[in-house]
């Protein structure tokens, strides 16, 4: 069999299938923790085979079915900025870029809809269709990292989701390439009852069932204005029921975010006393709308015992909301940390935030676990549990970071929350899959990974647990 490299590089050309030494340095892994904190201990994974910076369907076609034939693993690799070990490539595999496949393809202000090649960055998306006065209404806190096929796959929620939903609320069709290089096209209709939802197949797949290569998401128009509140509680759990009333009366703040007493301090100390919670939210929409909305929150949250700080917090919380820390420095303080997103009902979250705290608080080294609620629905919300741990032997950094993972997770499916609400699965929450989905979930997932990609080449190692040819995890 040819070498797949010189394969690629006559079918495609020499300038798409890069083989540079930084390149493909460059695309071996995500920003997940552990990555890092294996190329600082001296043991980073190894570099692919060649970086294929695809800039067409066809490209991506001829690329899936290259390998197919030779045997030869691919991972997808957008804007690389997963936090949960999605790209962390296996010896001898090929990365697919879809950095070249970008651009705005359609755009049409009277049905409201916005055609994208799936490598578009997310931040240079919205500005595109701000230039009409619309707006994806999707901002992620990786919007200037990340790609709007990269949502997709990933099934991201954005900071506005409390009223403008979760990227699987706004996608109407997309095209992918599947493992063996066909190409499938989903219709573009504001729905349809014709069996099975061929979109879900792809939304948090992660890569393994196929590339997504175009994506039609609906907009919105920009609101008409907007406007901030904030109020501080006796605790996060006593700003959770306001919030839960605010939504079940169907009053929809695009953003919502509640934080314990912990980062309340970080994040607001002019605004919120010590030792309270800090609730901002912010209205935007027709003006009539904002102000109904925001007088029955002041009225809710007044009833609740909140007391009304000053919205310049809200202000402040937009100045910084983008910002994306790297967790290099805490690691070579021999600090390791993260955040874990989960989802519960309402009646859960408070034992949910109780024992994950609690149970956090236990480990050797923990120097802070605190967490916050970001994104609210009528049934539940989410909570964002945030740990910093030093052990006392750097050796034990790897071991002391799964250790909370685990403690987190657990906590969560003891209170009947799930275990991711839209970072995804990758390597990290692999192995816990069995407790969101079951068992015959899980079966499901493997007879459609064993019908689409019977070999095990695309993204492997990825989302589904057990043995696997992704490499370590």
């Amino acid at each position: 069999m040819e070498d797949i490299v010189a394969s690629l590089c006559r079918e495609l050309g020499e300038r798409v299938v890069r083989t540079d030494p930084a390149v493909l340095s460059s695309h071996r892994r995500d920003t997940w923790v552990i990555s890092d904190l294996r190329d600082l201990e001296g043991r980073p994974g190894p570099d692919p085979l060649a970086v294929v910076e695809v800039g067409s369907t066809a490209d991506v076609s001829t690329t899936l079915r290259l390998c197919r034939e030779a045997r030869v693993p691919v991972v997808p690799f957008g804007g690389g900025s997963g936090v949960c070990g999605g790209v962390l490539v296996p010896e001898r595999a090929v990365v697919l870029s879809t950095r070249r496949l970008s651009g705005l393809l359609e755009l049409d202000a009277h049905d409201l809809t916005a055609t994208f090649l799936a490598g578009t960055n997310g931040l240079e998306a919205e500005e595109l269709v701000e230039r009409e006065c619309l707006t994806i209404g999707h901002w992620p806190q990786s919007i200037a990292l990340s790609t709007v096929g990269g949502w997709v796959a990933t099934r991201a929620s954005g900071q506005y989701s409390t009223a403008y939903g979760n990227i699987e609320d706004m996608l109407l069709d997309l095209e992918a390439v599947l493992p063996d290089g066909r190409i499938l096209r989903t219709r573009r209709t504001p729905r349809a009852s014709v069996g099975p939802d061929l979109r879900q197949i792809f939304l948090g797949s992660e890569g393994i069932f196929g590339v997504i290569t175009e994506v039609t998401l609906s907009l919105r128009r920009l609101p008409e204005t907007s406007r901030g509140q904030a109020f501080h509680f006796e605790s996060l759990q006593a700003g959770i029921e306001p919030v839960r009333r605010m939504v079940a009366a169907g009053w929809r703040p695009p953003v919502v975010r509640l934080y314990d007493a912990r980062e309340s301090e970080r994040h607001f100390p002019e605004a919120c006393p010590p030792g309270r919670a800090m609730l901002i939210l912010l209205h935007e929409g027709p003006a009539s709308l904002v102000e109904a909305q925001h007088a029955a929150v002041l009225r809710i949250c007044g009833e609740s015992g909140g007391i009304e700080a000053a919205a310049a917090a809200v202000q402040k919380w937009f100045e910084k909301r983008n910002d994306v820390p790297g967790f290099r420095p805490f690691l070579e303080q021999g600090v390791v940390l993260d955040t874990i997103e989960v989802a519960c009902p309402w009646s859960r979250v408070a034992q949910l935030y109780q024992q994950a705290m609690a149970s956090l608080e236990e480990v050797p080294g923990m120097l802070l676990a605190s967490a916050h609620s970001s994104h609210s629905y009528r049934s539940g919300t989410n909570l964002y549990i945030t740990f910093l741990a030093r052990p006392e032997d750097r050796g034990d950094m790897e071991a002391t970071y799964r250790e909370c993972w685990r403690r987190t997770l657990d906590a969560s499916v003891a209170a009947g929350g799930g275990i991711s609400h839209h970072h995804g699965i990758g390597r990290v929450r692999r192995d816990r899959l069995v407790d969101e989905i079951g068992v015959s979930g899980v079966a499901v997932l493997r007879a459609l990974k064993k019908a689409l990609d019977p070999d095990d080449l695309l993204n492997p190692g990825v989302l589904l647990p057990g043995p696997t040819s992704g490499g370590d995890s």
